[in-house]
């Protein structure tokens, strides 16, 4: 990292995206030295679509053949990949035995890179972008190190001016210091923390497990995914605005809604935003008959199921939330909207923890286990010493898990530190939150990368 700064901010301003897109390979490749292949081809053919799309952009046939090309192309990359193996195996389990799975590897970060590769003809032909003429401008714009492998998903049209010209300020660079600080003690502190309380509950002994010691497990993998994944979300903006780029939110307190629909409107907002403007709304959106919009909402959901990884559990994650919106679109939120907020918000957060047993368990034997034992109907008590031991023993980092969850620390932070005499204390934490993370680093045996198989 400190070789690619002194890099990108020595160099000169023509050069930078070449640069970029240049240590962004060296970053694939580091982790992926193979399917590096992949990632620049995916590049080539969208870069060649979007010059033809724009090309005969007044000849809509022509250009429509393009987009349908590269999304042709995309998807088949992505489907190979990511969905053959699965497709074949439950097509085994059925009896069709003529194709055998081929056990590859799964791309790093296909599911994002392929989103945002297609996205570029489609928003040249919709008229939303210009067309990139620079092939190595385009590069870096797939490429970009700080999200390349866990997201946000960054569109081309949002982006596509800072590719041209961008401000990069010193001020903009000690924010995004700040921002990344925050994204890797959200990882390092909080998310590998929690997570280890989930594995530990995850292989508890018959004797150990209760009813309330389940539902602490499934808490405590509500807590590592979000900080999980938003700490990552945080450490590619903080990154971006070093190399003074403004990548768009991607969580916004999602942990506070008062119903499902809120909820995905502030979790994952770039996957939620992707799906809305290329499948939602081209599929006719909430702009057509009731029956029409509920089959929108339901093959979206399916698709964004399937979209977190080839498993069957994924594909019912989906149907799940397409259920519950679909609810909520129906009646049920004008209702809640009439309840006490407590209610709402409790309701909101015991749907959304079953959704997260959904996700975390692929075996949907050990997920219908998990199920019953959580509401009872296990051979297990409501309550042990176990669950008290695991209170005990993890009672202060729930506490700040609790409050972090919660836009309190950033508003007593922007009230009672930013602007103030005692500003000075940033930079001080934000240098023992490095240490105090890289011992994390250094010394955990546990460092899981939750979503590399998505």
């Amino acid at each position: 990292m400190p070789i690619v700064l002194v890099v990108m901010k020595t160099s000169p301003l023509k050069l930078r995206n070449l640069f970029l897109f240049l240590l962004s390979l060296v970053f694939y490749g580091w982790g992926e030295p193979f399917y590096i292949v992949l990632l620049i081809l995916s590049t080539v053919v969208d870069y060649i679509n979007g010059y033809y799309v724009h090309k005969y952009r007044d000849q809509k046939k022509i250009a429509k053949r393009f987009v349908i090309f590269s999304i042709c192309f995309n998807l088949g990359l992505l489907g190979f990949f990511k969905y053959y193996d699965f497709i074949v195996m439950s097509l085994n389990g059925l009896g069709f035995n003529a194709l055998q799975p081929l056990g590859l590897a799964l791309p790093i970060g296909i599911s994002f890179y392929t989103f945002q590769t297609m996205s570029y003809p489609i928003d040249i032909y919709r008229k939303d972008a210009d067309v990139q003429t620079s092939i190595v401008s385009f590069g870096a714009y797939v490429a970009m190190f700080p999200q390349l492998i866990a997201g946000p998903i960054v569109r081309y049209k949002d982006v596509a001016e800072q590719l041209v010209s961008r401000n990069e300020t010193m001020d903009k660079f000690t924010q995004g210091i700040q921002r990344f600080m925050i994204g890797l003690s959200k990882k390092v502190l909080l998310a590998n923390n929690i997570g280890l309380v989930f594995e530990t509950i995850k292989v508890a002994s018959d004797s150990q497990m209760s009813v309330l010691t389940m539902w602490l497990g499934i808490f405590a993998y509500g807590f590592q995914i979000y900080f999980d994944f938003s700490g990552y979300s945080d450490m590619a903006i903080g990154l971006g605005k070093m190399f003074g780029f403004e990548l768009l939110e991607n969580f916004n307190y999602p942990y506070i809604s008062k119903s499902i629909t809120e909820f995905w409107r502030r979790w994952h907002i770039s996957l939620g935003t992707w799906f809305r403007d290329y499948v939602y709304i081209p599929l006719g959106g909430n702009r057509c008959s009731k029956i029409v919009n509920l089959r929108n909402i339901l093959l979206v959901w399916l698709l964004t199921g399937l979209w977190h990884g080839a498993s069957w559990n994924f594909v019912l994650w989906g149907l799940y939330f397409a259920i519950l919106l679909m609810i909520e679109k129906l009646f049920l939120l004008k209702r809640l909207q009439k309840l006490p907020a407590f209610i709402q918000h409790g309701y909101t957060i015991f749907f959304i923890l079953l959704s997260w047993v959904i996700f975390a368990f692929e075996d949907l034997g050990v997920l219908k286990g998990v199920l019953a034992i959580m509401f009872g109907f296990g051979d297990v008590p409501f309550v042990n010493n176990y669950f008290f031991y695991l209170i005990r023993n993890n009672i202060v980092l729930l506490i700040i898990l609790i409050v972090s969850v919660t836009p309190f620390m950033k508003m007593v932070y922007h009230k009672h530190i930013e602007g103030k005499k005692i500003e000075w204390m940033t930079p001080v934490l934000i240098l023992i939150g490095l240490i105090v993370c890289t011992a994390f680093i250094v010394d955990a045996s546990y460092n899981p990368f939750l979503y590399f198989r998505f």
